[in-house]
């Protein structure tokens, strides 16, 4: 699903947002100063503005610990950007699988030269040969501007549900200029991928419920638990990426922004994201808070529970957008079963799921101060797995016995018919199952009797 960018705001209103690389690599990174030069109209003036603002936050705080590769190491480690490599493509280039050579230290201190499967994605090349020559395009502006928050956002910001950025590369020589990122490589790709492509194996509702929580406790810590707040600003299922054991990350920063300072309540801005997961008030204001990613994660849930997009165009128009479909079914609890995944039929937790519904309709809350900060969402994420653990919710139980008794039930009919006094015992077996039915207690099938 494509981003969207609305100028519908106040510029001069804009909160400084930038931040810069530390020291030794600030001269790989001048290009900014010197290429933003050439922006002629004054929107395009203003989006450069937004792009070097400010640059002097995260530095002042947190060392920047990224590994700086040469563009020859990262063509080699691609097989020279081969289409065959290629695992993933957006608006602003292509993502490659890799391998690099990386220094680790043991337990003794000692420096381990090792190989390291990456994800290594390349901005566009034409389009920052086209800059130096031409008026900017904005979408080139974006990204440009995507590719800076990348590298000086998760070049400080480290915690388990966040993907690691191991390093970059940033060169201008007669090639043209050049920008990657290289990441750690997820080998189960993104939330979407295993959600909404139909050939995939479906995720098992507790998978789903697990992935939610880790999504969660990355937002927590964005929003918490660093000594700055940082607001993601483009949560969605291809922003969520899964690790080998299916271990849930946020990736992609190149929308994220510093929070307001303290005094505010918000930070004015121009409105980007993607269609189907920004907060309302974002769109309408261009006021931006730790809130409108909390708006986003509720949509994610619902995702969660029904296996559709935010937005499907290829629906009937009641269907199109999932909030205003899911609306009449959360609230009635003998037809939520309709919104479920049917991909999860037999094994999804009615009662869990109506319990996630509820937190999904905390988190879309018209007001933003009504909806829960991120922390209070992973306990509540929390609580929901504990009662599956525990067996109190005894959705699938239920759902289990039920398909026994059916099974059980077609297996006496098929041997009945094959006696030759067929009809006594059907009529001999259809009143053994009225009683069954009739009584609280367990039937045995084996023993014809009740316990």
């Amino acid at each position: 699903m494509n981003c969207f960018q609305i100028t519908n705001v106040n510029d001069d209103e804009e909160e400084d947002d930038g931040i810069v690389p530390r020291p030794s690599a600030s001269s790989k990174l001048s290009w900014v100063s010197r290429s933003l030069s050439v922006a002629s109209s004054s929107r395009r003036s203003q989006s450069a503005r937004d792009f070097t603002d400010s640059l002097e936050f995260l530095t002042q705080r947190r060392a920047n610990n990224l590994r700086v590769f040469t563009f020859s190491e990262l063509k080699t480690a691609t097989r020279g950007f081969s289409r065959g490599v290629i695992i993933g493509e957006g608006g602003f280039g292509c993502v490659y699988k890799g391998l690099v050579r990386v220094s680790d230290y043991d337990d003794d201190g000692n420096c381990l030269d090792m190989k390291m499967e990456v994800a290594v994605k390349q901005l566009n090349r034409n389009g920052f040969q086209a800059w130096l020559l031409f008026p900017v395009p904005l979408n080139i502006i974006q990204g440009h501007k995507e590719w800076i928050n990348e590298v000086n956002f998760l070049g400080v910001v480290k915690h388990p549900n966040l993907v690691k950025l191991v390093g970059y590369c940033a060169e201008d020589d007669e090639r043209g200029i050049q920008r990657l990122l290289v990441y750690e490589l997820m080998r189960n790709k993104s939330l979407e991928d295993h959600l909404f492509v139909r050939e995939a194996s479906p995720l098992s509702w507790i998978a789903r419920l697990r992935i939610a929580q880790d999504a969660a406790r990355g937002l927590a810590y964005l929003h918490e638990e660093m000594d700055f707040q940082l607001i993601f600003r483009d949560l969605k299922t291809s922003n969520i990426l899964l690790d080998e054991n299916f271990n849930a990350k946020l990736s992609d920063f190149g929308l994220a922004r510093q929070g307001p300072a303290a005094g505010l309540s918000h930070v004015s801005t121009s409105v980007v994201g993607t269609v189907g997961y920004a907060a309302p008030e974002y769109v309408q204001t261009g006021r931006l808070t730790a809130k409108s990613d909390v708006w986003s994660f509720g949509v994610v849930l619902f995702e969660l529970i029904t296996g559709r997009r935010a937005v499907e165009r290829n629906f009937p128009r009641n269907e199109q957008k999932l909030l205003d479909w899911v609306r009449p079914y959360v609230s009635d609890s003998k037809k939520f079963h309709l919104i479920l995944d049917p991909r999860q039929e037999g094994q999804s937790c009615i009662k869990s799921a109506q319990k996630l519904a509820s937190l999904a309709n905390k988190c879309l809350s018209k007001h933003p101060k009504s909806r829960p900060k991120m922390s209070e969402v992973v306990e509540m994420l929390e609580n929901i797995i504990i009662d599956i653990s525990s067996g109190n919710d005894s959705g699938p139980q239920h759902a289990k016995e039920t398909q026994d008794n059916k099974d059980e039930t077609d297996e006496e009919v098929e041997s009945c018919k094959q006696d030759s006094n067929y009809g006594k015992k059907v009529f001999d077996f259809k009143q053994k199952v009225s009683f069954r039915n009739k009584s609280s207690r367990k039937f045995d099938w084996r023993n014809w009797t009740l316990v």
